[in-house]
């Protein structure tokens, strides 16, 4: 079982990062429909069969973010 709310994460990340749910649909080149589909599906950002394994091994999964660092470069 996935231990992480990710439709609350993802509009959690929004806010932080002052962006909507559109304009990081457009940032990453899908339609909000499609973003707001994987968002609200359980199984839409993590692969389910991936999750099953790790069930039958006996665990749940919780993932963690971590804010990559700003590289003066890009």
């Amino acid at each position: 079982m996935i231990k992480n709310n990710i439709e609350k994460d993802i509009k959690i990340k929004c806010v932080e990062a002052d962006t909507t749910q559109a304009a990081l649909a457009e940032k990453i080149g899908k339609t909000v429909q499609y973003v707001n589909r994987i968002v609200k599906k359980d199984d839409g950002v993590v692969n389910k069969t991936f999750i099953q394994m790790m069930e039958g091994l006996g665990y749940d999964i919780r993932l963690i973010y971590e804010k990559r660092e700003e590289n003066d470069n890009e």
